[in-house]
């Protein structure tokens, strides 16, 4: 069972791969989740942003939620992106996604209607008492324009059913604010890439990395120059990764990536509207440089 003592390490949040027909490409995902698990990582997020979770249609959702729980077979920890906005529609599909088979709830904040902090607070206490399953609090105010108060990340966290929190928030004040406001016992992850050692020496128990997708084994080994406390070499190594991210991210996450998941398995680049196919040049760029990375930091296959 997941809880928030065990929430920690790196998750990679997967793409959802599909085939023309709209498929969900169930051998690309068993590719990606024994790449995870020979890597060393400690978990797997489908159907979040990265897995265009709003262009997915709920067969699809748990379509790819059940093959990635089948692939795990129980080794590795499967936590369900939850991205609806609104509460029945979120509750219902926290049901179909713990019946599909995962552990944990990645659940974002509603966005839209624009909520007030009490708002906020009610509906996460709320979806924790109704949920099948523990819950993460999933704060990406770029997209959703709510960023959740310190004071009610207090709040939240003393709930039982509220382990964590995958924190997307670029304002590092911010970050810094919440984990004042919380325990040791609840799980802060970091969501982006580009800030993970930073997050982890602020006191992130991990992180749910993009491109862990790619370079599973690279992210794990910074994870853990951290937390050796050898704080130099791992920014030495983000910085190595920080081309990379910049291509990754040039365009709309996931399109560049999906684009070259050929190199670690099976093809898979169809992007879901309203996304469109990255630019040709991107892809090539991202191409080498993913190639170079594998070549330097022996990721195979």
């Amino acid at each position: 069972m997941i809880t928030s003592n065990n929430l920690k390490g790196i998750y990679s949040a997967l793409p959802t791969p599909v085939h023309a027909d709209g498929v969900v490409h169930a051998d690309a995902v068993r590719t990606m989740v024994r790449r995870q698990v020979e890597a060393g990582s400690a978990g797997l997020v489908p159907i979040g942003g990265t897995g265009e979770y709003g262009a997915l249609s709920g067969t699809q959702r748990e379509a790819m939620v059940r093959h990635t729980a089948e692939a795990s077979a129980g080794r590795l920890a499967v936590i369900a992106g939850i991205l609806d906005p609104g509460y029945a529609d979120a509750l219902a599909a926290g049901r179909r996604m713990a019946a599909a088979g995962a552990d944990a709830l990645m659940v974002v904040t509603p966005y839209y209607t624009n909520p007030s902090s009490v708002g906020v607070r009610d509906y996460f206490l709320r979806y924790a008492d109704e949920a099948p399953l523990p819950i993460i609090l999933y704060e990406i105010p770029y997209r959703t324009r709510i960023a959740i108060a310190p004071e009610v990340h207090e709040e939240l966290s003393r709930h039982e059913r509220i382990i964590g929190m995958k924190a997307c928030n670029l304002d590092m004040y911010h970050f810094l604010r919440v984990l004042a406001c919380v325990g040791d016992d609840f799980a802060v992850l970091s969501g982006e890439d580009s800030l993970l050692p930073l997050h982890l020496m602020a006191g992130a128990h991990g992180g749910i990395v993009v491109t862990a997708t790619l370079l599973p084994r690279v992210w794990n080994q910074l994870f853990q120059l951290v937390k050796a406390g050898h704080h130099r070499e791992a920014l030495l190594l983000h910085r190595r990764l920080m081309p990379m991210m910049n291509l990754a991210f040039a365009e709309t996450n996931p399109g560049p990536m999906k684009a070259v998941l050929d190199l670690v398995g099976p093809a898979a680049p169809e992007v879901l509207a309203p996304l469109v196919a990255p630019q040709a040049g991107l892809v090539q760029s991202l191409r080498a440089e993913v190639q170079n990375l594998m070549a330097e930091f022996g990721e195979t296959p």
